[in-house]
C-alpha cells in the first residue's frame, strides 16, 4: 500500500505486465486460459494483508487484454479500499472474464473457472458481478469452496444486490443530510444511470421515499421494466449530465465522472454503486471540491455487497447484513465532515482511514 497513485495511470504504464503492477503494489495476477471452454479470465489479487482478497467476478466484452488488465487492476484495488474502510478483515481482489455473457458464458466455462479459484488455495475469494449471478456461482461452488453470494438453498447469501442498494440509498441519505441539512430524500430530484440489479433495488428505496427519479440504461427493456415496476420516470434527453437534478447516482461502469461531466453537472451530490466513478482521483476529486459537489466515495458506499458476502463466510444472517450495511451512514458522515474540516476531498479523507486500518495491521501481521 505504500504506492497510491491514480487507477488512470495504470492505464498509461507501458512495458511490463508486473510494470503495471507495481504501481499500486499489486500482489499477484493470474491470467486464465481454456481452449476447450472459451474461458479466457485474469485474477487480480491487491493486498492480502487484511485476510483474502475477495471480489466478485466480472464478465465483459472488452475491446482487448490491456482494457481487461487495466479494469481488473483499478477493480481489485478498489476492494482493498471497500474491506478496509468497512472494517472487514479481507483483502482486495477482482476477477474479469473476457467476453459477452450473453452469447459464451456456459457451465463448463464457469467450472473451469472455478478449478482456476481453488488453484490459488483461498488467497482469492470470487462472488457475483457485472455479467455473473448466483447460477453461475453454484456452477463455480462445483469446483471450489472459495465462493460467496451462492444460492440461499445451498447455505449462501443469494443475491447481494439488495444489500448493496441499501448501503448506497444510506450514503446517499449521509450526504443529503450534509448538503441540505435533512437527510429527506423526498421531492428530490434523483438520476439513476444504470439499471442493473443494484441500480433497480436502489430506484424502489427512493421511489418509495418519495424521491423524483429519473432513470436512464443502454438496455432499454430494462428501462421499460423498471418504470413501470417502480414508476421512475424514463430519460428521454441527449445528453445524460446536462439533466435537471439534485443528486446523481451512477450504477453503471466506472469513469463517469470526469472533466467533461463535471463542467455540465448542476446536481449538489454524486452518490452512486458504480466502482472507480472519478476518471481520475486527485484532479477530479479536486474539481468537485473546488464547485461544490458532495461526492460520497464510491467503495465506502457501495460495500453493502461485500458486506453481504463476507457475512455469508461466518453463518449467514440477512438482518445482520442489513444492520451493518446501515452503519454506511454514520461513516458516510464522518468522512464528509472530515473532509469538509481538513479542506481535503473526499476520496482523500476515506483512503486516509482505510490505508492507517491497513497499516496498522500490516505491523502485526503482514501478509496473509
Amino acid at each position: 500500500m505504500a504506492t497510491t497513485q491514480e487507477p488512470k495511470e495504470i492505464a498509461q504504464a507501458s512495458g511490463s505486465v508486473i510494470k503495471q503492477m507495481s504501481i499500486n503494489n499489486h500482489e499477484q495476477v493470474v491470467f486464465c486460459n481454456d481452449n476447450e471452454t472459451g474461458l479466457k479470465a485474469i485474477i487480480a489479487i491487491h493486498n492480502t494483508v487484511l485476510g483474502p482478497a475477495l471480489g466478485g467476478t466480472r464478465m465483459w466484452a472488452y475491446n482487448n487484454e490491456a482494457e481487461a488488465l487495466n479494469d481488473v487492476l483499478r477493480l481489485s484495488r478498489g476492494m482493498t479500499y471497500k474491506a478496509a474502510i468497512s472494517g472487514l478483515n479481507l483483502g482486495g481482489g477482482k476477477a474479469v472474464i473476457i467476453g459477452d455473457s450473453k452469447k459464451i458464458k456456459s457451465e463448463p466455462l464457469m467450472r473451469r473457472f472455478g478449478k482456476f479459484v481453488n488453484s490459488l488455495g483461498g488467497k482469492y475469494i470470487t462472488a457475483e458481478d457485472v455479467g455473473i449471478g448466483t447460477k453461475d456461482m453454484e456452477y463455480v461452488k462445483m469446483e471450489t469452496n472459495h465462493v460467496t453470494g451462492i444460492p440461499e438453498s445451498m447455505g449462501g447469501s443469494g443475491d447481494p444486490s439488495p444489500v448493496t442498494a441499501y448501503g448506497v440509498y444510506m450514503g446517499m441519505k449521509a450526504s443529503a443530510k450534509f448538503a441540505y441539512g435533512s437527510d429527506s430524500l423526498e421531492g428530490k430530484k434523483i438520476f439513476v444511470q444504470g439499471i442493473g440489479n443494484v441500480g433497480e433495488n436502489l430506484v424502489k428505496y427512493l421511489v418509495n421515499e418519495g424521491a423524483k427519479v429519473t432513470i436512464f440504461d443502454i438496455h432499454e427493456e430494462k428501462l421499460i421494466e423498471c418504470a413501470k415496476n417502480t414508476g421512475a420516470i424514463v430519460f428521454k434527453g441527449n445528453d445524460v449530465y446536462e439533466a435537471d437534478m439534485d443528486i446523481y447516482a451512477p450504477c453503471a461502469l466506472g469513469a463517469t465522472v470526469n472533466s467533461d461531466s463535471i463542467a455540465k453537472l448542476k446536481c449538489s451530490i454524486i452518490a452512486g454503486a458504480a466502482n472507480n466513478q472519478l476518471e481520475d482521483e486527485l484532479v477530479h476529486g479536486n474539481m468537485l471540491l473546488e464547485k461544490g459537489i458532495v461526492w460520497a466515495p464510491d467503495f465506502l458506499i457501495n460495500a453493502g455487497g461485500l458486506i453481504n458476502v463476507y457475512s455469508e463466510l461466518h453463518g449467514y444472517n440477512r438482518e445482520v447484513a442489513m444492520s451493518n450495511a446501515q452503519k454506511i451512514y454514520d461513516l458516510t458522515s464522518s468522512i464528509l465532515r472530515t473532509a469538509q474540516d481538513e479542506s481535503i476531498t473526499t476520496i482523500v479523507a476515506a483512503k486516509n482511514i482505510a490505508e492507517k486500518r491497513i497499516a496498522e495491521i500490516g505491523k502485526i501481521k503482514l501478509s496473509f
